[in-house]
């Protein structure tokens, strides 16, 4: 049984369904990235899967439960984390104060101690800056603490909405290096990227979407050779 499956899964703002019906699965311990051009479907896809937008048909199921109709906090509390486009960090809070945010639903403290640890040791420079507002940070730092205070409610599943947008490539480089420690440490990301070439690369498999509907789909080295790929997504 997968962890996550999408089942004819549709989409519609008002009258335009942005997404069409899209079978999709990620087994437990997979990274699984979308990609696609910009309006294909891939970020309405994640905000179904998290609750933030209502599927207007089709299922989305998370560890055999049908998740469709739950509402955000619901489907969190499950152990599903979102680190959104546009990062979404509390900008007058600081670092420590946002990871805490991360964790709110958990009661555990020594546990979420030693989350707090896990994070920093991912993410030193956060560690460095952790009295500092999240506002004054960089946009690679506000991503990396966007990454980290998703960590912090120890999700099963972590969906990753372009998380290389507006970056300089050495950040770019350093978050894809977290991403791949992530999944190393057991975790399933689904991962939504513009850079269709280093999604691949990082990831065990690979949809295509386009116009709202997943035109290919397989293993990511496979994709990476198939030269409808290669010619629309790598520039090639």
């Amino acid at each position: 049984m997968s962890l996550l499956a999408l089942e004819a899964l549709e989409v519609a703002y008002g009258g335009i369904r942005a997404v069409k019906g899209i079978d999709l699965a990620v087994e437990s311990g997979e990274l699984v990235c979308l990609i696609g051009a910009n309006g294909a479907g891939k970020t309405t896809t994640l905000r179904a899967v998290t609750g933030l937008v209502p599927a207007a048909g089709g299922r989305v199921l998370y560890d055999g439960a049908d998740i469709s109709r739950l509402r955000v906090h619901e489907i969190a509390r499950r152990g599903l984390a979102l680190v959104p486009e546009g990062r979404g960090v509390f900008p007058q809070l600081t670092i420590e104060e946002n990871l805490a945010m991360g964790a709110y639903a958990r009661s555990e403290r020594s546990a979420v101690r030693a989350d707090e640890e896990r994070v920093y040791g991912l993410f030193p420079r956060l560690k460095e800056r952790r009295r500092q507002t999240a506002g004054t940070l960089s946009g690679g730092e506000q991503q990396m603490l966007a990454m980290a205070r998703a960590l912090m409610s120890r999700p099963r599943l972590l969906a990753l909405d372009e998380p290389s947008m507006g970056l300089a490539p050495i950040m770019v480089e350093k978050v894809f290096e977290v991403i791949r420690a992530i999944a190393a440490e057991g975790v399933t990301l689904l991962l939504v990227e513009q850079n269709a070439r280093l999604a691949l690369e990082t990831s065990h498999r690979g949809y295509v979407l386009e116009g709202g509907l997943v035109t290919l789909q397989g293993e990511a080295r496979a994709l990476l050779g198939d030269p409808r790929v290669r010619e629309a997504y790598l520039g090639e």
